[in-house]
Order: C-alpha cells, then sequence, then structure tokens
C-alpha cells in the first residue's frame, strides 16, 4: 500500500493508470469520487489492474451525512474488506498464467490456494494432495513462508474431517495439522490467516478457550479480516450469536465466499433455535455444492426440526449418497461442541432425520 501523500500527487487531472503502476511500483490502483448533493453524499469506487487496465470491481455507495466521520469509517472498512477478496482472486488468476520457469514461492501457494478455494466443500483426495505438492515446493523455496505453512495445515484439517483417505479422524492428522499452523504463527505472528488456521485446529482438539484468543488476535491484528472459519470457533465454542453475525458479515465482504460459509451460517441459526432462518443458507450451500456432507447433514437436521419430515428425509438420503458409511456415531468426534448438550440437539435432529445411530 502506497502512503497517502504519493498517491495524492496525481488527485485531480485524469491520468494513465499504467504510468501510475510503474511510477509508484503498484499492481492495483483503487480509484474514487465523493459527490455531496444537500444531505445525502454519493462514494464510487473501482479497483483497477494498472498492467492489464482491466477494473476488477466497482461499487457505489449512497449515505446520509449525519455522521461525516461514521460514513466514512464505515465505507472504508467496507472497501477495505472487499478489496482483499478481490485482489486475492486477481492474484490467483495471475499465477496461473505464470510459466513455469517464473514460479517462486509466492506463485507455488498461490496456485495450492486456489485449488482449495475453487474446490472448497467439494474437495477430492487428488486435489488435497495435489495442493500439499505446491505448498511443499513453497516451503522449500521459502522455508519461512507462514501463508505456506498455514494452508499446509488447513489440508490436514481437511482430511481428518472428510472422509478422503485413511487420515478421516486420524490423531496423526489433526495433530499434524496443529503443528504446521503453529509453524505459521511462529513465523509470522502479524498473519491474521494463521491465528485463523490455528484457532480452528484448536477447535477441534476442544482448547475453546486458546481457539477464542487466536480469533481475538486475529481480528485485532486487522479488523478489516474475514474468514468463514470464524464461525465454527465461534458456534462450538458456544457463541452461536457472534458466528450469525460474523458469518454475515464474512459473506457481505467476501462475494467469493466458499459454499461451507453458509453451511455454518445455517448450523449457527439451528444452535439458536432459529430453523426457518437456517433453512436458507443451507439450502444455499446445498445448490452451491450438492456433493458437501456438512450443509446436507444440517440441512437435514433442520427439516426434522421443523417437522417437514418428508423434506429431511430426502436429505438424509443425499448425506448418505454422499457418504454410504455416515451414521450419527461417526459424527460425534467431529461435534466439537464446548458443552454436550449441544452437540445432543444437533444428534436429535440428525435422529428425527433417519440418519442410522451407528
Amino acid at each position: 500500500m502506497i502512503a497517502h501523500n504519493s498517491s495524492f500527487t496525481y488527485k485531480g487531472p485524469a491520468v494513465n493508470l499504467r504510468q501510475v503502476g510503474k511510477e509508484l511500483g503498484v499492481r492495483y490502483v483503487l480509484e474514487g469520487s465523493i459527490r455531496r448533493g444537500g444531505d445525502r453524499v454519493r462514494i464510487t469506487g473501482q479497483l483497477i489492474d494498472t498492467t492489464t487496465g482491466a477494473h476488477r470491481w466497482a461499487e457505489r455507495y449512497d449515505r446520509n451525512l449525519e455522521d461525516v466521520f461514521a460514513v466514512q469509517d464505515e465505507v472504508a472498512q467496507t472497501i477495505a474488506g472487499l478489496l482483499v477478496a478481490h485482489v486475492n482472486k486477481a492474484e490467483a488468476e495471475r499465477t496461473l498464467l505464470k510459466p513455469p520457469s517464473a514460479w517462486q514461492a509466492y506463485d507455488y501457494y498461490m496456485r495450492a490456494a486456489d485449488i482449495l478455494a475453487r474446490h472448497l466443500g467439494f474437495l477430492n483426495i487428488g486435489q488435497v494432495y495435489q495442493a500439499r505438492q505446491l505448498l511443499a515446493q513453497a516451503i522449500s523455496a521459502d522455508s519461512n513462508h507462514a501463508r505456506a505453512y498455514a494452508t499446509l495445515s488447513f489440508t490436514h484439517w481437511v482430511a481428518f474431517t472428510t472422509p478422503l483417505d485413511a487420515d478421516f479422524l486420524s490423531r496423526t492428522a489433526l495433530e499434524t495439522a496443529y503443528k504446521t499452523a503453529h509453524r505459521a504463527v511462529q513465523l509470522d505472528p502479524h498473519l491474521p490467516k494463521a491465528h485463523a488456521q490455528l484457532g480452528l485446529v484448536l477447535t477441534y482438539r476442544r482448547e475453546h478457550d486458546v481457539a477464542l484468543a487466536e480469533l481475538e488476535q486475529a481480528i485485532a491484528l486487522n479488523p478489516n479480516f474475514t474468514d468463514y472459519r470464524f464461525g465454527p470457533i465461534l458456534l462450538f465454542a458456544g457463541e452461536p450469536v457472534r458466528a450469525v453475525d460474523t458469518l454475515i458479515g464474512h459473506m457481505r465482504l467476501d462475494p467469493f465466499y466458499a459454499p461451507v460459509a453458509s453451511a455454518w451460517l445455517g448450523a449457527a441459526y439451528y444452535m439458536l433455535g432459529r430453523y426457518a432462518e437456517a433453512v436458507k443458507p443451507l439450502q444455499q450451500c446445498a445448490s452451491r455444492a450438492p456433493n458437501q456432507r456438512l450443509g446436507r447433514s444440517w440441512l437435514a437436521a433442520t427439516y426434522a426440526q421443523l417437522g417437514q419430515m418428508s423434506e429431511a428425509r430426502g436429505e438424509a438420503s443425499q448425506v448418505l449418497r454422499i457418504d454410504p458409511k455416515f451414521t450419527i456415531g461417526t459424527r460425534r468426534p467431529l461435534s466439537v461442541f464446548k458443552h454436550s448438550d449441544k452437540a445432543e440437539h444437533y444428534f436429535d435432529g440428525l435422529r428425527k432425520a433417519g440418519l442410522p445411530e451407528q
């Protein structure tokens, strides 16, 4: 990010953004305008790739001027969160166009991150292995690459929670996820993503208080940082209200959010007993990721609690289509609620939907 005293030299006259990019050494430029009419203000912004001239994002904000500083803070925080998502997506696309000879550690990392982001919710074991191979290359090129370690941890967490290979429910897989996430935090204590991943793994180790501390640290480091992993951390720690608020904020700020984000939002509504509100995000997850087990199982439980038994059994059959070995018993090690009665609330819905106990 370039300091405002440098960027302000381009204020006013029309400029060549490619030239701006060269002079400032930046790949992306955010430009915009502010127009006032009476007690209303219109703020426009657009993100431009200076190397190609392509517009990556544009938005308009119309606000009342009752409190100009509150408007300023609101729009700045909203734009900051959105830009992270769009710049990350643009960088992933750019990396995929590079020839192998131009790869560096960051490029390997971005390729792995792109595989996981595009297929999150319906990953197969080949994609997980491919991502791990790329991350190993990133770490080989740069042994201090904290982002690569954090993402490597995520692949082992995926293997622990998903029946893809022998690592499903393996304590070794969970321990590997913990060690690599912890290594990421050691390498870069100021990286919010590393703290979010460590918090997720700690949740599945049932260390909820420490997991919440990692979440708080990620937010303290960057109040604009948003991640769907905050959802399960909060939900399992017994804070479903905050999980709802956090996930709604995440889905608003990240237009490319993974389907699993809406699954966790539905799960949080379910745990609050707000079953009717849970249906929509869970349906959205099922629509976007029809072979994603998490959203389907919560949707089956939700329909059952609503007394919509036909729909509940239909979703239960989809769960068994995706995972023929699914039982309530196999879900117990993954239902890492801090309070056991919360887990039983979930299992009650699965039972009513007709899913097998053992």
